[in-house]
């Protein structure tokens, strides 16, 4: 074996002795050691919650085909997503460029020069001109001895995952805000027909009372009175149905058109929107699981962690094998000629001392980025268990009190209807009349601002919950 088959064989040796060898933490999950209760404390009513977890396309527990077309729409051209997906592709591309620095640099390099210089051992001195060719190949190799290279690339591959849940974070925010914005233009629109129902009631009261007047029989006080209520219950319409254009331009720039672009289905809603049957919550283990966010957290500390293997593999020395083949000759016919011919191969071995300093700042630096990290992660899991058990509780809590005011205008109705019997035949005053109208009309708004809120409690629930996205 020569000598040169033995220095490569050594350097092997080396390589494959210290290629397993990497400082710095070993990165574990902190997902499934997060404190998680496996039951919701808000979701003990099992008429009203279901232990399953949300489907991944959640907008069909609806039932309204032109909402799912609408979400459809929304996923495939929002601008949020498409900014998110770019991000993506970039994380993917950095991940590319990490594993590529893994791979031997190779130069190729070929030339030509006139060489003139004098040999002074000869006298009287003689002056050597020539041309030179030459062409090479070098060939370099950054042996990982202490894992700087693998973090790297467990770095690029955490944040290319940080980006992939981001991705899902932005499509269960549109999902969401493009049902929100459906269900308020349902809302709106149920909401300006209620106003529209009283203020019919009440202009037929006021008809009513004018023609008591011209008979004899009322007040231009009643008369008065009546127009008064009336205008009041007419004022509310103009406001809603600004709600419901507000809310439709608003779904159309989550498809991603302009705002006056028609969404079908959504302009012609006029009933509030409601998931059919108990809401599935899952459990709050799963929930850690399944929310986006939360995955973003920890791959984000999962990449600050290898990133501290990084700045501690700094303190290390980096070892280069190198090595280069060419030619050399004063004919371009003599390249091939085999006295022409060079090789070298051996370990460069860097390590710049001074920069020490510098490298234990880098690596604090690191550790304190990591420990943000882990805290971020912590008060993720946190936050997303207090958002959905607060939001379970506000749910529990309007659909009683949406029950509560059923009955009220439920009653309301029934003393609107006695009041106007008593007043016609003369039994009771028209006060009696507009207090018992003003009392249904107050208790059918605030029955349909409670449907509107419980529509909007539903899709902050699911939001809360993940909305079935999953890894």
């Amino acid at each position: 074996m020569t000598r040169s088959a033995l220095a490569l064989t050594a350097i092997a040796a080396a390589v494959l002795a210290l290629g397993g060898c990497a400082v710095g933490p070993r990165y574990e999950s902190p997902l499934p050691a997060a404190p998680a209760q496996n039951a919701f404390a808000g979701a003990a009513d099992a008429a009203r919650f279901t232990a399953d977890s949300p489907p991944a396309d959640w907008w069909t527990l609806y039932d309204e085909p032109a909402l799912t077309a609408a979400i459809d729409d929304a996923l495939a051209a929002n601008t949020d997503v498409r900014v998110a997906s770019a991000n993506l592709s970039r994380a993917a591309a950095f991940a590319r460029s990490a594993r590529g620095e893994r791979l031997p640099a190779t130069t190729l390099s070929t030339g030509a020069a006139r060489v003139r210089e004098p040999v002074a051992q000869q006298a009287p001195p003689v002056v050597f001109e020539d041309t030179t060719y030459s062409f090479g190949l070098d060939v370099s190799y950054q042996a990982d001895f202490f894992g700087r290279a693998r973090r790297a690339v467990a770095a690029a591959d955490a944040d290319f995952g940080a980006a992939q849940a981001a991705l899902d974070v932005t499509r269960l925010t549109v999902a969401a805000e493009t049902a929100r914005a459906y269900a308020d233009a349902c809302a709106a629109a149920y909401q300006a027909g209620v106003a529209r129902r009283s203020a019919e009631l009440q202009r037929e009261s006021h008809a009513l009372t004018e023609r008591m007047l011209e008979a004899g029989r009322g007040t231009a006080f009643d008369v008065a009175r009546a127009a008064a209520q009336l205008e009041q219950t007419r004022a509310a319409i103009p406001s809603l149905e600004a709600q419901r254009n507000a809310a439709l331009y608003r779904l159309a720039v989550l498809r991603g058109l302009p705002p006056t672009a028609a969404t079908p289905g959504a302009a012609d809603c006029a009933a509030p929107l409601r998931v059919a049957g108990a809401l599935p919550v899952g459990d709050g283990a799963a929930l850690l699981r399944r929310r986006p966010d939360l995955r973003v957290a920890e791959r984000r500390l999962a990449a600050a962690t290898a990133r501290v293997g990084i700045a501690t593999a700094d303190l290390y020395p980096r070892v280069t094998i190198g090595a280069s083949a060419g030619a050399t000759a004063l004919a371009f016919d003599d390249l091939d000629a085999s006295d022409a011919r060079r090789y070298s191969i051996g370990p460069l071995l860097s390590f710049t001392f001074p920069n020490r300093v510098a490298a234990r700042a880098r690596l604090a630096a690191a550790a304190a980025d990591a420990e943000a990290a882990l805290a971020e992660f912590d008060g993720a899991w946190l936050t997303a268990l207090r958002e959905t058990e607060t939001t379970l509780t506000q749910y529990a809590g309007e659909l009683e009190r949406r029950a509560a005011l059923a009955e009220a205008r439920r009653h309301g109705a029934d003393a609107a209807m006695l009041a106007d019997a008593r007043f016609q035949a003369g039994q009771s005053s028209f006060l009696d009349v507009l207090q018992a109208q003003l009392a249904l009309a107050s208790a059918e708004m605030a029955l349909a601002e409670s449907e509107a809120r419980l529509a909007d409690l539903e899709i902050a629930l699911i939001l809360a919950l993940g909305g079935g996205f999953s890894p």
